[in-house]
């Protein structure tokens, strides 16, 4: 009997196990086949740094941070370390290199801006310097430097796992983890015409960025990365980011540069360029300038295919500075110091002040100026070096940051004046478009606006008593010695920085102009521009004059004007209109297939905080209740261009299947591996009840 017991007591005890493991122990597997095989990774960025050698030694600080926590992080750089400050001026990128090189940069690609020495040094001399002292390779499919006289020796054509420091090659394979990343770099075509390739080719982005994706899936990489200077949604007619992701199925993450756009959390794409359903594309950008280090998270499935991304920019001004990256710094900053203290060669017959109504009557946020005359005057005069055609030059009062003292003018107070480093641009705009501009510049007139105009080539009068929106009376532009009426229907060539240009201060009209393709970016520097204009074109003689070229008649009459003699019809001819890009060959910029400049800003919002600005001056750089945050928040601190924290949302993809900016899951198993020893132990605990309870009855 009691073996008949024991039989039937081992039988129970046996089907109570089967039970709870055919329910545990499937899910737990299922979890295991799923999850198991899903891939983690996180990349940090950064791109546009332009010459802010400074803020590097708080980025290295960032970066040693985040791989405390996350040891197998990528980091990529997407280009733009050239131009922008005395750091650059005077040791043409190898004061940035040296703090780089403490990064440990996995992957770096070519921004336009690398390629500014190509003219002066008849190749690339600096570029190859740079390249032949990074500690980390460099990736870029579309560009090809191998006919460079300099750089042309570290070039490898190829795809490959193997990369080399201080190489170039069209695309790598870093492996993580046990699983392989294919990384390759894209270079703006613009670059062809804003900077100095001289013997680089630069081929369309679309067509090497299909050739990148076959070469790694050939490899058998399935997960792919492109750092791209492209620009997130910049000119159309050469392409952007949001295009990138539409139109070249694969790419998995794109991390930008370019446009200096402040993408607060990740883009996800997950449609193509016709509407259809692909599988989602995350593009980065980190803003400008090493005020920000990006860090994003990004989960894939077996197949390669991202299922999760969070993302984030991390604030580098408020690190502490890498006490070894400081040591490295002191020797360059001491030179660049005793640089920023020499003498221009031109000499200010008095003094240029940059007046604000807290002090004055007056103000260069809502007033004419002599030093508002005079940097405009500078900017019509060197983009006509490059486009005779250019007509009028249109700069924001909040730009212009500092006077200029009576006497000899230095280096430093030229950048002080002009502290943001901007590129200076070219718009295409109909004479209705500039009607538009203006009223909004003098919305607020005579109240200060950060948007409010000075300008050159051009003078016009306004009415402050009017109502906002109807306040412009006249508008003239300079033809030869005289000023004639702006057509409405004509089109001029206007050059203002690139902040504007994008519709910075909320000018929605210069971002309609640059969603449009009408923006070319001139590949300059816009306090060198100004410095050379006042020692080459004014031979070192400074002395600018109010001249009536802004008026507000405060509900007077205006005065009438006389059209030129021979012009009955007061009309100027008809100028052709000039493309921004000629190349026939590329799309038609009106047909941009895209969201192109995704920050539209139908809405004003305040910007609280500005931390790009020099001074406490800077928290009324802008009308902040007026401001919009423009297309891609470029930067030009004159404006509001948001970057200590305020939030720019860039785009909003709703249609995604992917929760943008939404935080990693953990993976199921070890919560089912928990849920299965439960499981155990609650079937041994029967089997002892049941076992007591036998024995007790027997």
């Amino acid at each position: 009997m009691k073996g008949k017991r024991r039989f039937k007591f081992s039988l129970s005890s046996a089907a109570i196990i089967a039970i709870l493991s055919s329910i545990v122990l499937p899910t737990s597997t299922y979890a295991a086949d799923e999850n198991g095989e899903d891939f983690s990774l996180t990349i940090m960025h950064m791109n546009d740094t332009h010459a802010r050698v400074e803020p590097l030694a708080n980025m290295v600080t960032a970066v040693k941070e985040v791989r405390a926590d996350k040891p197998n992080a990528l980091l990529f750089n997407a280009g733009d370390v050239f131009s922008g400050t005395l750091y650059f001026n005077q040791f043409q990128g190898q004061a940035d290199l040296a703090l780089l090189n403490m990064m440990d940069i996995d992957a770096m690609t070519f921004g336009n801006h690398e390629f500014d020495l190509g003219s002066s040094e008849n190749g690339h001399a600096s570029l190859n310097k740079f390249i032949e002292g990074a500690n980390f390779p460099f990736v870029s499919a579309n560009v090809d430097l191998s006919a460079d006289p300099f750089a042309g020796g570290r070039v490898s054509n190829t795809f490959t796992e193997d990369a080399l420091d201080s190489t170039v090659y069209d695309g790598m394979v870093k492996e993580v983890n046990g699983e392989k990343i294919g990384i390759f770099g894209l270079t703006t075509e613009e670059t062809l015409m804003t900077s100095s390739p001289g013997a680089a080719k630069i081929t369309n982005y679309a067509a090497e960025a299909e050739r990148a994706v076959a070469a790694f899936e050939d490899m058998g990489v399935n997960k792919i990365v492109a750092i791209s200077h492209l620009g997130y949604d910049s000119n159309p007619s050469v392409g952007n980011d949001l295009m990138l992701a539409e139109q070249v199925d694969g790419i998995d993450v794109i991390v930008g540069g370019h446009s200096h756009t402040q993408l607060n959390e990740p883009t996800v794409v997950a449609t193509d360029e016709n509407g259809a359903a692909k599988d989602p594309t995350v593009i980065v950008q980190a803003y400008q300038y090493a005020q920000y280090l990006g860090e994003l998270d990004v989960l894939f499935n077996e197949q390669g295919v991202v299922t999760e991304s969070a993302g984030h920019l991390i604030d580098v001004t408020q690190k502490q500075a890498d006490p070894e990256a400081l040591n490295t710094l002191t020797a360059y900053k001491s030179e660049v110091d005793q640089v920023s203290n020499q003498e221009t060669g031109a000499v200010a017959q008095k003094p240029l002040t940059n007046p604000r109504l807290t002090d004055s009557d007056v103000s260069v946020r809502a007033n004419e100026t002599e030093l508002g005359n005079l940097i405009t005057d500078a900017m019509l005069a060197k983009t006509k070096e490059k486009m005779p055609e250019v007509s009028i030059a249109m700069q924001n009062g909040g730009g212009i940051r500092a006077a200029i003292d009576q006497g000899p003018i230095t280096v430093g107070e030229v950048i002080t004046v002009l502290p943001f480093g901007n590129d200076p641009a070219v718009v295409q705009l109909t004479g209705d478009e500039i009607k538009q501009i203006l009223e909004y510049s003098v919305r607020m007139a005579p109240e200060e606006s950060g948007g409010f105009l000075q300008v050159s080539g051009m003078k016009f009068a306004y009415d402050s008593t009017k109502e906002a929106g109807s306040r412009v009376v006249s508008m003239q532009v300079k033809n030869g010695e005289e000023y004639v009426d702006i057509n409405p229907d004509q089109t001029y060539l206007v050059t203002t920085n690139n902040f504007t240009a994008k519709g910075g201060d909320g000018y929605e009209v210069f971002a309609q102009a640059y969603a449009e393709g009408r923006v070319q970016d001139l590949g300059e520097i816009d306090w060198e521009q100004f410095r050379d204009y006042m020692v080459e074109d004014l031979k070192g003689v400074v002395d600018p004059v109010i001249e009536g070229r802004i008026t507000d008649l405060l509900g007077a009459d205006p005065e009438p004007t006389e059209p030129p003699a021979g012009d009955p019809n007061d009309e100027t001819p008809e100028d052709p209109e000039v493309p921004v890009t000629p190349d026939p060959n590329k799309p038609d910029p009106d047909d941009d297939g895209n969201d192109q400049d995704d920050n539209p800003g139908d809405k004003p919002q305040e910007d609280p905080k500005d931390d790009t600005q020099p001074s406490d001056e800077d928290k009324n750089n802008q009308d902040d209740k007026d401001s919009t945050p423009p297309p891609s928040s470029q930067n030009n601190g004159g404006n509001g261009s948001s970057t200590g924290g305020s939030v720019v949302k860039v785009s909003d993809d709703n249609t995604s299947p992917i929760s943008s900016g939404s935080k990693l899951p953990h993976t199921a198993t070890n919560m089912y591996t928990y849920m299965l020893a439960g499981a155990v132990l609650l079937a041994v605990g029967a089997v002892l009840f049941i076992f007591k309870r036998k024995k007790a009855k027997a």
